[in-house]
């Protein structure tokens, strides 16, 4: 209306428009700043009714905010329209700037759409520029552009209804409202960064408690646990470097976590071990060595490591379990003893003997290998130089030189050294590996009389002598009842004799069983181990060679008392 007080009523709505964007610039969130944008629709520009539709992250508007009616709040508010319907909208009617109004004439179309809407009653219009209670218009919101405009995207509409003054808005109603509408998309799209950004930091901080919780776990588990744990460096110069050691580590070494500090799990582990080791911490994974303790003795223990690893600059720790295992490895010792050594005697038991025998022993007989090495090495050697083109006799027209068959396994191919025995006819220095097949005389009649407690004890007795009159290195094994084998590398025939004799002189002299001196002999047969043999043929060419040798003795000559 134009009237003399017009000024007054312009500055007044003014002040009122300052103070609704004032408000909703100030809102604590982005509910309370849609509500405020809402009300200030209703305070500052003297509409009946408003309404912000703001876009959803699926382009769908929803009411989010309502203002001038609580009948119209509780139908409509959370109601949802589609991007299409809001699009069709926003493409018809009056284009008043940045605004749309569409008229009642119009407005018809849109009645059955599924955009959320409020209908006010009221009378026919009786001026060309009085408000219907059909009219619609409409205040998109823009977010700020790249130049600062209102040309970004649109996050959502004002919908207003019913001037006041029942009149069509002016053009200074207008601006107010197009103003209002640039206004409340910064101030929406100020306080949906805030939100953002405050979920962001809720977020942020949960993560934080939560990895704050995780290390303080962390370090319980590491501190208390029952057993050895480590922290280590890897990578660099310091690869390997212990870090962080628990109490459990620290006692099973017997070293102040101070000290361990000095250390690597390099400098700790037994030498045989160090290839075990290192294969693990390049690798992580399982495996079981011996660590050193601070007296110089060696635990058993399973070491598995773990590779922390750090998004940016790759593997940076080695997280270390340590679990004392010695109690399990001692037992697993003494069931491998059990397994290969006579319960009575501790002796190496017959299957372990036979075991030893055959890993001396190949299936390629040697007794032709000098002379056939020695003539292909003459071949060889025999090639003049002048005939150099052409190649030596045995490589060339494009074939290998081949060593006769009788070379494979020969000494310096493949590394095994053959088992010869040396020659029965006359002395030439060679030596070989003896075996000696012992068989006790007269033990039986000791059972007999004085009970297998007496039995056993000379048994014990004789396995121990038998043990110190041999070399380190040598075997001595009971082969079972009162037999005994004596396997003895690197003697000729007079030294495997000798060594025959000795032993049978030790095992006659008195031997104390149940409280009585009692005495037995002994009957060796020495046999050879020659490559070509099995472990089973050798022990019997040595068992019946001692049966010949019991034979040819008298028999008050077998056993001295």
């Amino acid at each position: 209306m134009e009237t003399e007080s017009e000024p007054y009523v312009r500055l007044a709505s003014l002040r009122q428009l300052h103070q609704g964007m004032a408000d909703m610039n100030t809102a604590r969130s982005l509910a309370d700043t849609l509500q405020t944008v809402a009300d200030g629709v209703v305070d500052a520009l003297g509409y009946e009714l408003a309404c912000v539709n703001l876009v959803r992250p699926d382009g769908d508007l929803v009411v989010a905010a309502l203002s001038g009616n609580a009948a119209a709040e509780a139908l409509i508010t959370g109601r949802v329209g589609s991007r299409e319907s809001w699009e069709r909208r926003l493409s018809m009617g009056e284009a008043w700037g940045d605004l749309i109004f569409i008229p009642h004439t119009e407005g018809w179309v849109l009645d059955d759409d599924d955009v959320p809407q409020w209908y006010t009653d009221g009378p026919a219009p009786r001026f060309e520029d009085e408000w219907h209670p059909s009219d619609r218009l409409f205040a998109p919101m823009y977010a700020p552009g790249p130049q600062g405009g209102g040309d970004g995207e649109l996050v959502g509409v004002l919908s207003v209804d019913r001037p006041r003054n029942g009149r069509l808005p002016g053009a200074w109603g207008r601006e107010a409202l197009q103003m209002y509408a640039f206004q409340a998309a910064i101030a929406i799209s100020n306080a949906r960064l805030r939100s953002n950004m405050q979920r962001a930091l809720v977020r942020l901080e949960r993560e934080q408690q939560a990895l704050r919780a995780s290390e303080e776990s962390f370090r319980q588990a590491f501190e208390y646990a029952p057993s050895g744990m480590a922290v280590a460096e890897m990578g660099g110069d310091q690869h390997g470097r212990i870090l962080r050691t628990n109490d459990a580590l620290c006692r099973l070494l017997g070293r102040p976590a101070s000290a361990m500090r000095r250390y690597s799990f390099s400098d700790l582990v037994h030498p045989e071990d160090i290839g075990t080791l290192l294969r693990t911490s390049a690798e992580g994974g399982r495996a079981e060595l011996r660590l050193a303790r601070r007296d110089g003795t060696y635990v058993w223990v399973s070491l598995r490591n773990s590779v922390v690893a750090d998004a940016a600059d790759g593997p940076r720790f080695l997280l270390t379990h340590v679990e004392d295992i010695e109690e399990r490895k001692r037992r697993e010792l003494q069931l491998a003893h059990r397994a290969s050594h006579d319960s009575l005697t501790g002796l190496p038991n017959s299957a372990e003997l036979r075991a030893r025998l055959s890993a001396r022993l190949c299936q390629q007989r040697p007794s032709m290998l000098p002379a056939a090495v020695d003539e292909a090495m003459a071949a060889f050697e025999s090639f003049d130089s002048q005939d150099a083109a052409y190649g030596p006799p045995a490589f060339d027209r494009g074939h290998d030189f081949d060593f006769p068959p009788e070379a494979e396994g020969f000494e310096g191919y493949d590394h095994h050294v053959h088992a010869i025995a040396p020659d029965a006819d006359h002395d030439d220095g060679a030596k070989g590996l003896a075996v000696l097949f012992c068989d006790l005389d007269g033990f039986k009649s000791i059972n007999d009389r004085f009970g297998h407690n007496a039995g056993d004890a000379v048994l014990i007795e004789v396995a121990r002598r038998l043990g110190d009159g041999v070399r380190d290195g040598d075997t001595v094994a009971r082969l079972g009842g009162d037999e005994f084998v004596i396997l003895a590398n690197g003697l000729g025939r007079a030294d495997a004799q000798d060594l025959a004799v000795r032993l049978r002189n030790e095992i006659i002299q008195p031997i104390r069983a149940e409280g009585r001196a009692v005495r037995v002999g002994a009957s060796f047969g020495i046999g050879w181990a020659h490559c070509g043999l099995t472990a089973d043929e050798v022990l019997k060419s040595a068992d019946e060679r001692m049966y010949i040798e019991k034979r040819s003795r008298p028999k008050q000559h077998r056993r001295a008392g």
